[in-house]
């Protein structure tokens, strides 16, 4: 079997995940899915953090615990349906990339809740370690890399100006039709790049 990556761009609730692959060097799309990371697509799910704002630490805390189990089932059951969906095309994963928003480490708990900016990091981290989780059950190797330097990194990386690299992927969404938005754009490259890096 070809080796393939994933890529994600996580959101509060749910991630856009790229399979990819390379053929003759080329990248080629071999799944497209934008699975929910909540078993109920609310506000108070998605948002894990900003719920638990007004609770006592030990309340919120168990709240946070239970979201944190169900979220890293709803990773492990995407990953589970996307490596059936390559194989079926002679694939394995055996990569996965997930870009990072600052990549700081967060306090604890309380220091968390006590300010509004970091409850916003916190949500996003939150998913984003159901992904790495899950990665990591699957026995994937995992690429981080800031949002922010991305582009950068491939260009580098890949040996392709941002330009040549930015019209490659958007052509590759087009005989997928919509959605081919910045998150799947962004998936699609930081799976090229995990390919990339595998030597």
């Amino acid at each position: 079997m070809q080796p393939a990556a994933l890529g994600f761009r996580v959101h509060s609730g749910w991630t856009s995940l790229i399979a990819l692959a390379l053929e003759n060097n080329q990248p080629m799309i071999l799944a497209r899915q934008r699975p929910h990371l909540v078993a109920t697509f609310s506000y108070t799910f998605r948002q894990p953090y900003h719920t638990v704002e007004k609770m006592d630490l030990a309340e919120a805390q168990t709240f946070l615990d239970q979201q944190r189990d169900e979220a890293r089932v709803l990773a492990l059951s995407a990953l589970g349906s996307v490596q059936t969906e390559v194989a079926q095309q002679g694939y394995k994963l055996t990569r996965a990339a997930l870009l990072l928003a600052s990549g700081r480490p967060l306090p604890e708990l309380s220091k968390i809740l006590a300010s509004h900016s970091i409850i916003h990091t916190a949500d996003g981290e939150f998913f984003r370690e159901a992904l790495l989780h899950a990665c990591a059950r699957a026995n994937l190797v995992v690429t981080k890399i800031k949002e922010r330097e991305l582009l950068a990194c491939a260009s580098r990386t890949l040996r392709r100006k941002p330009a040549a690299l930015t019209s490659t992927v958007a052509a590759l969404g087009k005989p997928l039709g919509s959605p081919w938005t910045q998150d799947e754009k962004f998936a699609t490259l930081v799976a090229w790049l995990a390919l990339c890096e595998r030597g």
